[in-house]
């Protein structure tokens, strides 16, 4: 095998894979010793058909694909490694040649990773710590105790209002006919939480238990069921039940039941020092976004579009991962959000960007300074992510290949360094509204 190394533009590089002759018959032949068992051909016995017969029936080019593919995963991540590029996004192939009797030849386009250009990074402003508690923040913290303690209660004398829950039966149509996925009963719609269609749950404001309406609603132009987009539909809807949330007394028995002190006064004062604590620790989240943002925003570099579409594919899948968790496909989500794959890719690609951004910037000032992970500090992290995962450190570790330990080790100088730069912020105070 050799390869070519060509430099295109904005970071990214064609590479020319060569792969022998020889090489390429010996992937047919393996091709062709895997298939044998399926094919048959008259006067031949299953599997025992020659491949000059087979070939000349069906074409020289049967096992090109199969082949193509064998050479392509075993000969592509040796090309990377001899030519010593730091790839950074999955590669573009494109086959050059493909002959019997000549050489396989591949193209493989792939970003490598941004030189970066550091602007300065110690010293950087960030905005001071307000851990001020007001008096509305406090009140919103207890009401959201006093919500996940609330009971629901079915509402019997009065009509929908905004807040409530409707069960409904119902069933969507367009130009008169039902459409799939258009209907359901005894659904629990809280009215205001805009789960629905734009307009659909402000129609049900007013009405009451036993009633029956048609809600008019407009599909979004871009809703993810290209046969429904931007058209008008009438859904068929019964209230079945109005029920409400009935929040607890704020007093000193709400203040025993959900928490360790007598009186609410107590109560009120324990939540205001965790507000406090709360807005300690979020404040230095935002300071150490913030000075990375401006380290960002002082540096150089260049990134290919097919990193930052990695990256955001990448999100794409823990977004999916995460919403499976609650029982939610992707499928389900689109069509409730009323979004498309694509358009969530797209809306992705700035915050894919922003942390490509700072990785590669967190991890050039790691290099600049040096930075040092011991075997201490990843016996440490193994531990806290033993703890995490219930594990013992010895088990996890044994599920780590050396792919993993080093990301965990490049992990750990980007915390070294962004707790380096935290030593050296100056802080500023907000700039007023």
């Amino acid at each position: 095998m050799s390869v070519q190394v060509e430099n295109l533009e904005k970071n990214m590089v064609k590479l020319t894979i060569e792969v022998s002759a020889e090489d390429l018959e010996k992937a047919l032949q393996a091709v062709y010793m895997k298939e044998k068992g399926r094919i048959s051909l008259p006067g031949f016995r299953k599997g025992k058909v020659p491949r000059a017969m087979i070939e000349k029936m069906y074409g020289v080019e049967i096992f090109f694909e199969d082949a193509a593919n064998m050479l392509i995963t075993q000969e592509y991540p040796k090309a990377v490694d001899e030519c010593g590029a730091d790839v950074v996004s999955r590669p573009e192939i494109d086959i050059a040649q493909m002959e019997k009797g000549k050489p396989f030849i591949f193209t493989a386009e792939v970003a490598v990773r941004p030189e970066v250009t550091l602007g300065e990074y110690k010293g950087v402003a960030v905005t001071k710590i307000d851990s001020a508690v007001t008096e509305e923040e406090l009140n919103a913290e207890i009401d959201k105790e006093r919500k996940s303690n609330a009971r629901t209660i079915t509402v019997e004398d009065r009509a929908i209002e905004d807040g409530d829950i409707a069960v409904i039966d119902f069933e969507g149509f367009t130009d008169g006919v039902a459409f799939e996925g258009g209907k359901g009963e005894n659904h629990s719609l809280v009215i205001g939480s805009h789960s629905f269609i734009e307009g659909f749950e402000e129609q049900l404001i007013g009405r009451k238990t036993g009633e029956e309406l048609d809600v008019n609603v407009t599909f979004p132009e871009e809703y993810h069921a290209q046969e429904l987009a931007g058209k008008p539909a009438v859904f068929k809807v019964k209230i079945n039940e109005v029920k409400m949330e009935e929040m607890p007394e704020l007093d000193d028995e709400f203040a025993q039941d959900v928490s360790e002190f007598d009186t609410l006064a107590e109560y009120k004062e324990d939540v205001e020092k965790k507000l406090v604590e709360r807005k300690i620790a979020e404040g230095k989240r935002m300071q150490e976004s913030e000075a990375v943002d401006n380290i960002v925003e002082a540096s150089q570099m260049e990134i290919p579009d097919v990193m930052i579409e990695t990256q955001a594919q990448s999100m794409m899948e823990d977004f999916a991962n995460r919403i499976s968790q609650q029982g939610l496909s992707m499928e389900q989500y689109m069509q409730f959000s009323g979004t498309t794959m694509e358009q969530m890719l797209e809306q992705m690609k700035p915050e894919a960007l922003k942390r490509i951004q700072s990785s590669l910037v967190l991890e050039e000032i790691a290099k600049k300074e040096d930075i040092q992970v011991s075997e201490e500090d990843i016996d440490a992290e193994l531990d806290r992510m033993a703890k995490m995962y219930g594990m013992e450190a010895d088990q996890l570790k044994e599920f780590m290949g050396d792919s993993e330990k080093e990301s965990m080790k490049i992990e750990l100088a980007v915390q070294k360094a962004v707790a380096m730069i935290m030593e050296h912020v100056v802080e500023k105070d907000a700039d007023p509204e």
